[in-house]
This record gives structure tokens, sequence and C-alpha cells, in this order.
């Protein structure tokens, strides 16, 4: 990591690191303990860590020459590392959660493991540690090749990366310790979400800094998902996140939203988390690496920019579904529920680019497992969001919210969707920037599909069935008009369902693992001196 940076920039990094050591001493020395004393500690220590390394690499040889001639990939490598360490920990946190509503007795004694502190833990490794340095990684790699440019820098992504991932380990240890603003996705505190903003518009810059440079006129379509999962996250986070510390010098704080506008304010947040962070960052992903792996061009160019429009302009909308039935006026439950109905038309156009350009290709998708990993993808994600439009329709909504059908709805996008199209990716960049032509175990990756499928499966299905069973005995009625069930037999109805979906988990968890080992010795094998074989266009002098 270090060695490739030049001496001018290891003396920026250490300008960084010192800051970073700086403001945990100062976090430390103001809240002396609790969680926010903790997390200056954290910051404190990793500060000095990098700074040492810094401080020795200043008498280190200087970066090789003929750096502008080759891609920068060493921020593509580490972030995808940091994929899977977090995918592994945050699903390992989910598989055990999801075992203690059956065995809620399995419970240690100690708050930091109970039910409600483990849950944010879960959601938040898998949706920002899994999927957000997923879409940093490979967003960097896409970024280069098709603006055939390197990074505009090589500082802010070590920055980016590092910071991000500070914020995440202080946004699940906060929970570990009971601070939390009790907002779905959302319930890191105050200053961790001020760091959040600093690391977030740095990487905004560097991508803009980046595509101003590039040597290709066009702006390819997947730069146009991964700029708007940037700029609308950054939207979202900062005005669902406005709040007022109780004291600088504690984690404690108040939103500035409150009763209605709050829940509003959220579930805009709340779903559009989903529709930019969870589906148009990742269609970024589909629209580079499907055709990349299938070697043909994308089935339609022109539809994958209307479908780019459509999404981008109805998703921001469809929040508001997240709240019928309550005290939200309406028109705005309607409003969402017919945004929602609309949206399907945009996400199928992408869903089914997907898979028309795999038209031609089949006997690909048969033998090579990494491929099939993206057309599980794209059909899951035309899937989820058929769902998502009929699960919004109010009727609907009735039997299904506050059930566990909206569990298995939003697995089906997390693990068919988001979890596979990772996976596709990383067998397809790993043997590339590794300079080899196939994984270190080629069949761990078939290995790895099917438990990937087979735990999908077994979990969304179970999810589904256990949410319409409690949607149907909470509005059964006995001849007299009294509920013919109580709540507590409802809860007793779900415990096979609950095994399954432990045991679905568990499935997709070994392919997670196994993954993970896979790269690791993919990577350890790496050649001396090897790397991505593409160059960026460099100019040429006139003759």
């Amino acid at each position: 990591m270090i060695a490739s940076l030049s001496i001018p920039e290891r003396q920026v990094g250490l300008m960084l690191t010192i800051g970073v050591a700086i403001l945990g001493l100062v976090m430390l020395g103001a809240a002396k303990e609790g969680p926010m004393a903790v997390h200056g500690a954290m910051a404190l220590l990793l500060g000095i860590v990098l700074a040492f390394a810094l401080i020795g690499s200043l008498f280190e040889p200087d970066a090789p020459g003929g750096r502008a001639a080759r891609y920068y990939d060493e921020p593509t490598r580490f972030g995808l590392m940091l994929t899977l360490i977090w995918g592994v920990v945050a699903m390992s946190v989910g598989v055990w959660v999801a075992a203690l509503l059956y065995w809620p007795e399995a419970t240690p004694l100690w708050p930091a493991t109970s039910f409600g502190r483990l849950r944010p833990v879960h959601t938040t490794g898998v949706i920002f540690g899994f999927g957000g340095n997923a879409l940093i990684a490979t967003s960097l790699h896409v970024l280069q090749r098709t603006s055939r440019a390197r990074l505009a820098d090589s500082v802010s992504p070590w920055f980016v990366l590092i910071g991000y991932n500070l914020f995440c380990v202080w946004a699940v240890t906060g929970y570990l310790m009971g601070s939390t603003q009790s907002k779905e996705y959302a319930e890191a505190e105050w200053y961790a979400d001020i760091w959040l903003v600093v690391v977030w518009v740095t990487y905004l810059v560097l991508y803009l800094r980046t595509l101003a440079r590039r040597n290709e006129p066009h702006i390819y379509v997947a730069n146009w998902y991964y700029l708007a999962f940037i700029l609308v996250v950054a939207m979202l986070h900062v005005v669902n996140n406005i709040a007022l510390p109780v004291s600088f010098a504690g984690a404690r704080s108040f939103p500035v939203w409150s009763g209605v506008q709050d829940a509003m304010v959220q579930w805009w947040y709340g779903h559009n988390a989903v529709a930019f962070f969870l589906t148009a960052g990742f269609l970024g992903m589909l629209y580079y690496f499907l055709p990349v792996r299938a070697e043909r061009p994308i089935w339609s160019y022109r539809l994958s920019i209307v479908s780019f429009w459509g999404i981008v302009f109805f998703y921001v909308w469809v929040g508001s579904h997240h709240l019928h039935y309550t005290a939200l006026p309406y028109w705005v439950q309607t409003l969402g529920m017919t945004f929602s109905v609309m949206l399907l038309v945009p996400s199928w156009a992408s869903a089914g680019n997907a898979i028309a350009t795999l038209n031609g290709a089949w006997h690909k998708v048969r033998d090579d497992a990494t491929l099939r990993f993206m057309f599980v993808a794209a059909v899951f994600y035309g899937l989820s969001t058929f769902e998502g439009s009929f699960l919004a329709i109010r009727p609907v909504n009735s039997l299904s919210h506050y059930t566990d059908w909206t569990v298995g709805h939003v697995h089906s996008g997390t693990l068919g969707w988001v979890a596979m199209i990772i996976f596709g990716a990383i067998y397809t960049l790993v043997p590339q920037l590794s300079g080899r032509a196939t994984m270190a175990w080629p069949k761990a990756i078939e290995w790895h599909f099917w438990l990937s499928i087979a735990g999908t499966l077994i979990y969304v299905v179970s999810m589904w069935n256990a949410g319409i069973t409690q949607g149907l005995m909470w509005r059964t009625y006995d001849a007299n008009g009294g509920l013919a069930y109580s709540f507590l037999e409802s809860v007793m109805a779900m415990a096979p369902y609950y095994l399954l979906r432990t045991i679905g988990g568990a499935l997709f968890l070994a392919g997670t693992v196994l993954c993970a080992l896979n790269v690791r010795a993919t990577m350890i094998a790496t050649p001396v001196g090897a790397g991505a074989t593409d160059r960026p266009l460099l100019p040429q002098p006139a003759e």
C-alpha cells in the first residue's frame, strides 16, 4: 500500500494521519468515558499506527517510475479484502441473531449480545461494510477503465477507504455499547455522521476529478449509476441525520425532525438508501461486469440510459409507502404507492436489458459460475423490484406490513441481487488484478454458487411463508367477531420458519467464507510484478 505512494504523497498521508490522531485525542479528552471516548481512542490508535508506518516509509525507496502508464489498482485490492472481511463478520452476526429468534434462551447475559444491539450490527455491517466497500472498490476500477485514465491522485482513495471503514467500525461498536439514534440504517451518532460527510465529499471530488481528466470522450452508463449513488446518498445522509448534540462531549443527540415529519424524512432516507445505495450503485456494477464477463456489449445502451433516468426520478418519491395506515397524510401515502408501481417499468428495463445481453451466450452461463452469479443477480433484481411495487399497494401492504414477508423481500434483494452481483464482480476482478487466468480454486466457485442459491431460496421462501401466515393469523376472526388467534400463537407458529431461516443464512455464510478463502489463496499466489494487463490511454506527442 505505502510502497505505491511517492515520497510527497507519503508526506501528505502523514499529515492526514496526524490529523486523525489529533481528532481522536480531542474526542477522547472531551468525552473521557462512554462510546465517544472509545471511538476517540480508536481514531487515536489508528492515526498513530499509520503515522509510524508512513514515517518509516519516508526513508524507503520512492514509488517506481512510470506510474501514469498504469492504472492504480492497489485501493481496489484493499477494498475487495475489506468487503469480504465485513461480509463474513456481518453475515455471521446475521446467522447469530436469526438463531436467537429460534433459541432466545441462548442469548448470553451481556447487554452487547442482546438482539436489539446485534441486529443493527448485522444490517450496518452487511449494507455499509460489505456493500459499501464493494461499491467503492469496484467504482474505482470501473471509473479508470471506462475513462481510460489513472485516478486523479493516489492519496484520496486511501483516505476514502480507511476513513469509511473507521465510520463503519465506530457505528457497529457504538451499537454494542448502546449508542444509537434509533433510525433504521442510520443508527450511528452525530460525530460519526459528520466524519462520514468528510469522507464522502472526498470520494465525490475524487470521482469527478478523474472523470474530468478522462481520455475517453463518452461517459459510460455505469459511471452515471455510480455518480447517482454517491450524490444522492450524500443528500440523504445529511438531511436525515441533522441532529443537535446534547453535549459536544458526549454521543447523545436529538434529531431536528419530530413526529410525522421525522417518520417521513426517515423513510424518504430509508427507501432511497435501498434505491441509491443498494440499487443504483450495484446497477453500475452490473452494467460494467456483466458485459465484460459475457464478452458481449450491453443489449441496448439507449435503454440503459432511459432506465437510469426513470429510476432516478421515480425512486425519490416512493418512501412514503412504508407509512401506510399511519398518521402520514393520505395523499402522501397514495403518492408513494403510485410512484412505487410506476417504478416497476425502469426497474424491469434494467433487469431485462441485463438478461437480454446474455442472448447468444447462454453456453457461457451454463459453464461459467461467475457469469451465473451475475445472471441470478439480474433475475433476483427483477423479482425483488416487482415484489416491492406489489407490496407498496395499500391493500397488499395491510397484509404484509409488520410481518416477516418484508424480511423475506429485503433478503431476496440483499442476498439474491446485491450479494450475487458482488460475488460475480469479485470473481471477475481478482484474477485480473492478480495476473492470473482464473481463481486459485475454480471448483470452489461452483460450490459457492450452489451454497448461495440454496441459502437464498431457503431463507426467502421460509420468510414469505412466515409473513403470509402472520398476516392471515392477525386478521382471522371467530364467529363472535373476536380474534381467532392470540399474538403469542402467531409467534409460536413462526418456529419452523425461523429455524429454516437460520439454516438458509448459515449456507449463505458458508459460501461467503469459501469465497474469502479463495480470494486469499488467489492473491497470495500472485506472481511477483503481476498486475492488470490493461493500461490507461496516455497522450502521445504529434509526429
